[in-house]
């Protein structure tokens, strides 16, 4: 008897024999049948199940099984109509020019002031047009389905801080909240919101959760992440609580949004090969209202150091730094200083990770508890942390922090390393290998519903988010993880 891959010879030649031939038909139609099994029980199952992880297309493995996004086509009121009013943003700057090339904002030609940007790929972003592209890219993702019972997560594409920006000189809460309530009431209607109560679902506000957590004795910005159905969804915004479980930071967006790997591993090898003649640096204005804060020693201690430099008003256009400019300070020195801003966290952090420049920190949420899905939980890999009462309560110098020199090289390789992390890459661009900062984001989205989904499957309750003063220890927990104890960052978390 012929063995099923034996080979007969013909006068052709050797071929398969018939057997051969059966077994592969027979695989093929049992891949077939595997598939639409999977797909039928997706559709018509429990709700509450997992998506496969594991399934076949025509016979192939699906490599966005488990990870498919269904988005919400919203009603324009909640986005395009806002966008399309992109003059009441601010009173002051034109920020309809944002708006353009995908919300990278005006392109940058020739590298921008000095040559510091790449020839390609770089926008004059503005920081706050991240929930535009957000919104862009995924349009363009990959794993996009029109289908949401085989969804890993839901995205409710919100504009909610170009609503917050167009009335926060308001004082009437009633119109301040109009919006965000609607949005709310539109969403739990939804029988996509049924299916979980909204805990597959995820929105990015593109502001800081500050701006939307006012209470209801007043205060600042409107009350949207206040309200139950809110509270049931991942926030993802530029600046987190930590005392709040469902929010989680991403990164601002820089001026370079690449469309290919080639482009980034260019960036980064230019990068290493940047002459940084300077041992530190500052971008960012003076407030001079505030004598004793980091920012103010920083600049007073600048000032009288031959190793610093700072952004002039040469480097200024219409009241804001040129990127060109801050591009070019800060890939001329090794440590790039990160005192907080209007808030704990900064743009020019990412900008100084995008310029190959070691950041320096004085409070532990302006990175460290913010940004824990896009930096290395060791902070001192890449980054120098220096109290803020060592600085302003003892006047330390901060020329006397001495680092051995390999280990600012190796910190420096880190940071260059990170570089596509923390980058919004062109939403056209396809076939990227480089993992960027949209990319991380989703993939911790996704993983955080599915912890939801298996502990529905167990029996046990779904709620992952822990609110009040630990709540941040809660996120720095590993996989198989579950008790909290004392943290070296527990005297600056105190509420």
């Amino acid at each position: 008897m012929m063995k099923p891959f034996s080979r007969s010879t013909t006068k052709r030649g050797v071929r398969p024999s018939p057997t051969f031939y059966v077994v592969v038909l027979s695989m093929f139609l049992w891949a077939l049948i595997f598939s639409l099994h999977c797909s039928t029980s997706l559709q018509s199952g429990d709700a509450m199940k997992p998506p496969a992880i594991f399934s076949f297309r025509f016979g192939r493995p699906d490599r966005c099984s488990g990870r498919y996004v269904y988005m919400y086509d919203l009603p324009p009121r909640f986005n395009a109509d806002l966008a399309r009013d992109c003059r009441r943003l601010s009173a002051s700057t034109d920020m309809c020019k944002h708006v353009a090339n995908d919300r990278f904002g005006p392109s940058i030609t020739g590298g921008g002031d000095g040559g510091s940007l790449p020839e390609r790929g770089a926008y004059d972003t503005d920081q706050f047009m991240l929930g535009m592209i957000f919104h862009a890219r995924m349009r363009q993702h990959e794993c996009l389905t029109a289908d949401p019972t085989v969804a890993a997560a839901v995205y409710v594409p919100f504009y909610a801080g170009f609503d917050a920006a167009m009335n926060q000189d308001n004082s009437d809460l009633t119109v301040w909240d109009a919006l965000p309530q609607d949005m709310a009431d539109w969403l739990v209607r939804r029988p996509e919101w049924r299916t979980m109560g909204g805990r597959d679902h995820f929105m990015l506000v593109g502001r800081c959760t500050w701006d939307f957590l006012r209470g209801p004795d007043g205060g600042w910005g409107n009350a949207l992440m206040t309200y139950p159905a809110i509270r049931n969804m991942t926030v993802l915004s530029v600046e987190a609580s930590p005392w709040h479980g469902n929010d989680f930071a991403v990164p601002f967006p820089s001026h370079f949004h690449p469309s290919s790997d080639a482009e980034v591993i260019a960036w980064q090898d230019r990068m290493r090969r940047q002459e940084q003649h300077r041992l530190w640096c500052f971008a960012g204005y003076s407030h001079p209202s505030c004598k004793r804060t980091v920012r103010a020693q920083i600049m007073q201690q600048c000032g009288r150091s031959s190793r610093c430099a700072m952004l002039g008003e040469a480097a200024t256009t219409s009241g804001n730094y040129s990127p060109g400019h801050a591009m070019r300070l800060l890939e001329s020195a090794e440590f790039c200083l990160q005192p907080r801003g209007d808030g704990f966290r900064r743009k020019s952090t990412f900008d100084a990770i995008l310029a190959g420049c070691i950041p320096v920190f004085f409070h532990p949420v302006s990175a460290y508890l913010q940004y824990m899905w896009h930096l290395p939980r060791d902070y001192r890999s890449y980054s120098v942390f220096i109290p803020r009462d060592d600085l302003v309560g003892r006047n330390l110098s901060i020329e006397e922090w001495k680092i051995p020199p390999e280990k600012v090289a190796r910190m420096r390789e880190e940071v260059i390393w990170l570089i596509p992390t923390v980058m919004y890459r062109d939403p056209a661009a396809k076939g990227m290998q480089f993992r960027d900062a949209f990319d991380v984001a989703i993939e911790r989205v996704i993983d955080r519903v599915a912890k939801r989904r298996r502990a529905v499957a167990e029996g046990r309750g779904y709620h992952n988010s822990v609110d009040g003063d630990y709540s941040w220890k809660y996120d720095l927990l590993e996989d198989g993880q579950k008790d909290i104890g004392p943290h070296e960052f527990d005297p600056y978390v105190a509420t």
